[in-house]
């Protein structure tokens, strides 16, 4: 879909659209590895415990971690990385009936196209490895958010407000400041939205987050927004203004730490 997507719309305009980054299969839409996946098993599972060491050795029991689906080289200036999701210590029970603690991970993923449209969304609970496996980078973005607004977003995600948050109707591109679509990212930040201003009334958060957040612009022409719902159906654009707009690890970091939400921001680069 990704090679068909660009093609189209080389040929079409003369040139691929900057964020034809949003097309690298399962980099914001499944648990399955990335098309572009450059890390083998014993990888991904090394780094998925790296990752894991670091933030428990930081005492974080809520974390937000971003990965690249395609190599940086391949995304557009100002995004780096495609697909977001929390990592929230828990107790694990194991297929063999053990209680242990680990960290779980809290996804948006977009339909199969199969059993659900890929213009559909859904929540889904996997581990670190599954996460990891998905990049096709050699790091990850993290967000720790500060200990109170972890203990917030925790008390969001195991209430009713967690799942009533979700919008089904998926987007690549979704604008956070609008309620008719969503990706990944933009379901993260409404839960956010939530445990800050306490609140789950989708219409208030939405009116905060028009006040309070400044998402990430990403770059387009007249030509590639008309072509680009006709090459691919998940790259809806009937939510945007004359400014494209999505939500990135850039734009909810700098949102955080703008408003005292944040204990840190960083990179951390698998170890070789």
């Amino acid at each position: 879909m990704a090679v068909v997507t660009a093609a189209l719309l080389v040929g079409a305009t003369g040139y691929a659209p900057k964020w034809a980054w949003a097309q690298s299969g399962a980099a914001d839409s499944g648990s399955a590895p990335a098309v572009d996946s450059r890390l083998t098993p014993e990888q991904a599972a090394a780094f998925s415990k790296q990752i894991e060491t670091d933030l428990a050795a930081k005492g974080a029991r809520v974390a937000i971690v971003f990965r690249a689906g395609r190599p940086h080289n391949k995304m557009p200036r100002g995004i780096s990385y495609t697909h977001g999701a929390f990592w929230v210590y828990r107790t694990i029970h194991t297929q063999d009936g053990r209680d242990l603690p680990g960290y779980a991970v809290y996804n948006l993923f977009q339909g199969d196209g199969k059993t659900l449209p890929v213009t559909q969304s859904y929540l889904a609970q996997d581990w670190p490895f599954d996460f990891t496996r998905g990049s096709a980078a050699d790091d990850v973005a993290v967000i720790v958010p500060s200990p109170e607004m972890q203990r917030r977003i925790v008390a969001v995600m195991d209430s009713p407000t967690y799942a009533r948050l979700h919008n089904p109707s998926y987007s690549l591109i979704a604008n956070p400041l609008s309620s008719k679509h969503q990706n990944c990212n933009g379901f993260m930040l409404d839960v956010i939205a939530s445990a800050v201003w306490e609140t789950s009334d989708p219409a208030q958060i939405r009116a905060d987050e028009k006040a309070h957040f400044h998402p990430s612009v990403i770059e387009a022409g007249p030509l590639q927004r008309m072509l680009a719902p006709l090459a691919d159906a998940r790259l809806k654009t009937d939510d945007q203004s004359h400014v494209l707009v999505t939500t990135t690890y850039e734009s909810m970091s700098a949102f955080m730490k703008d408003n005292g939400l944040l204990e840190a921001s960083y990179i951390l680069t698998r170890a070789p």
